[in-house]
């Protein structure tokens, strides 16, 4: 039995909304980890997300933080630290999806879309990186791009040319902590449609499923089996997963 010093923790950016990241939380709080709940504005959300972690019989905290400010994410890991004192697993799932057409599209949208899905990445796995690199059991970074970088769809420029980024930052920063710790490895996952919008119509949600070669969606707990998969396989690092069910290879006639 572990002691509480020696329980593994994990982060979640973006798990306070109850959307895939607070589905990957709940399947690690159910493997163990002591969790932190990140959020910026759901600040109600999160607290009662940390609540029903806590009543499971889960160490949880809840924090908050603008991941796309320098400052916030450091407050963020000295929270974090100083709470558990360390950490062995991070999962970035703090994002924006905003829709803009081409002719609408703005410097400040593009601005704002580097600034949280491609610097606030950064930053929280840069800080991340140095505390597992520090640690004599490293850890695990997974970042969280999107499928439709490789087959992008209209009105969307903003986020797709940030998210795009994320792959050559996994890469990067894999190479980066391997050198100052072997046992920190990076990688990504590229989501598909794992998680219906609550405002998507039931034809738009059958349009969705016909565009995957298996022929299903709306499963956030895939995500969260390829996060474990990460954590678990020690001989991957620097790579990018697909969990799209086909749809970055499928163009239906």
């Amino acid at each position: 039995m572990h002691g509480a010093a020696e329980t593994p923790v994990a982060l979640v950016t973006g798990s306070g909304r109850r959307r895939v990241g607070h589905v990957v939380a709940r399947a690690l709080g159910q493997r163990g980890y002591r969790l932190v709940i990140h959020y910026h504005r759901s600040g109600d959300e999160a607290f009662r997300a940390r609540d029903d972690f806590q009543q499971a019989g889960v160490e949880c905290i809840a924090l908050q933080a603008d991941v796309s400010r320098e400052e916030e994410v450091d407050r963020l890991f000295d929270q974090l630290l100083a709470h558990y004192g360390r950490l062995d697993v991070a999962v970035t799932t703090s994002s924006t999806w905003d829709s803009q057409t081409l002719e609408e599209l703005t410097a400040e949208d593009v601005r704002r879309s580097f600034e949280v899905n491609t610097l606030g990445t950064l930053l929280c796995c840069r800080r991340a990186g140095l505390v597992m690199a520090g640690q004599p059991q490293g850890g695990a970074i997974i970042t969280l791009g999107d499928w439709a970088i490789k087959r992008p769809y209209r009105n969307y420029l903003a986020y797709f040319t940030a998210k795009g980024a994320l792959p050559t930052l996994t890469r990067a920063l894999a190479v980066e902590l391997a050198a100052r710790n072997p046992r920190v490895r990076v990688n990504c996952i590229h989501p598909g449609p794992v998680m219906f919008p609550a405002e998507m119509s039931a034809a738009e949600r059958q349009e969705t499923i016909a565009a995957t070669l298996v022929q299903q969606a709306d499963c956030p707990e895939s995500v969260a089996r390829a996060v474990e998969f990460f954590i678990d396989s020690q001989f991957v690092t620097g790579v990018c997963l697909p969990v799209d069910g086909g749809r970055t290879i499928f163009a239906p006639g």
